[in-house]
């Protein structure tokens, strides 16, 4: 027997850093992953755990270097952290970092914003995934959870049917979904909140002002918007479940339902998913 491959480290680290300044304080709520790559056969294959950096020590870096580091860029927290056990653990060849961000908005009081209360923001959860190793970077940013909603400028038909379809061809229908995208640099240099929030723009913007003849075509539309967008993208993955609002059959009450009253259902629900990258230039 062989050991083929391996990792460890800690996952679902959390920390919340208050930054506070006079009259008003911001706050950052991160879960971590952080895992180890390297020549970690010893423990694996007899008592040696010479080459093992305890998980609790993986854990504690992750908070000092919250501590020490952290600001509104998850993407440099993560190459922080990867660096730091590269530069540490001489046999540590590689690290994985996977991050994820709880986004407070602050409160409005009595129409102003209230100086050290929030509230949690709907609106996706940011997310980071990076693996370094001595001679490579490969960093992606992301958002999870980004549910969306249009009433009208949807629609799909010409699709192939047979004895079991019962799906019928619409041109007008409710379009709502679960937008999870994964974006990878090319340049990790340009990766932060800047080129993040350029892509968000650009994937909303196309669902929200774009007619969709399928979600497949949105899907893409979105990651073409993405990678014009930020020119140092590399590629876009998008995934797109079907949150379906069913019209209702009312004429058995003795009215009609135009277009107004749905059901809110997702299971069984379609899942779309697909990678937008660059071709050659």
């Amino acid at each position: 027997m062989i050991l083929a491959e391996n990792r460890y480290g800690k996952q679902r680290v959390r920390v919340l850093k208050v930054f506070r300044s006079p009259g008003r304080h911001d706050v950052k709520e991160l879960t971590v992953s952080c895992l180890l790559h390297g020549d970690f056969s010893a423990p694996h294959l007899g008592p040696d755990n010479s080459p093992v950096v305890p998980t609790d020590t993986v854990k504690n870096t992750i908070h000092v270097l919250a501590a020490d580091v952290l600001t509104d860029d998850n993407e440099a927290f993560a190459q922080t952290l990867a660096e730091h056990f590269l530069v540490k653990y001489a046999h540590v060849s590689g690290v994985e970092v996977d991050l994820s961000e709880r986004v407070w908005q602050r409160m409005q009081i009595d129409g102003q914003p209230h100086a050290h209360s929030f509230v949690e923001r709907g609106q996706g959860t940011p997310t980071v995934s990076l693996h370094r190793t001595r001679d490579t970077l490969l960093l992606s940013s992301g958002l999870t959870g980004l549910l969306v909603m249009k009433t009208t400028e949807s629609g799909f038909a010409g699709y192939p049917q047979c004895d079991f379809t019962t799906l019928p061809e619409t041109a007008d229908r409710i379009m709502a979904t679960s937008i999870d995208a994964k974006w990878t640099y090319q340049l990790p240099a340009a990766a932060g909140p800047a080129a993040n929030a350029l892509v968000k723009e650009a994937i909303l913007r196309v669902y929200a002002t774009t007619w969709s003849p399928s979600v497949q075509r949105t899907l893409f539309q979105m990651g073409e918007a993405a990678l014009l967008a930020v020119p140092e993208l590399q590629c876009v993955e998008i995934k797109l479940p079907n949150k379906h609002y069913l019209p209702l059959d009312l004429t058995r009450f003795g009215r009609e339902n135009a277009g107004t009253l749905f059901l809110p259902t997702d299971e069984p629900h379609g899942q779309i998913e697909a990678t937008i990258r660059r071709g050659p230039a």
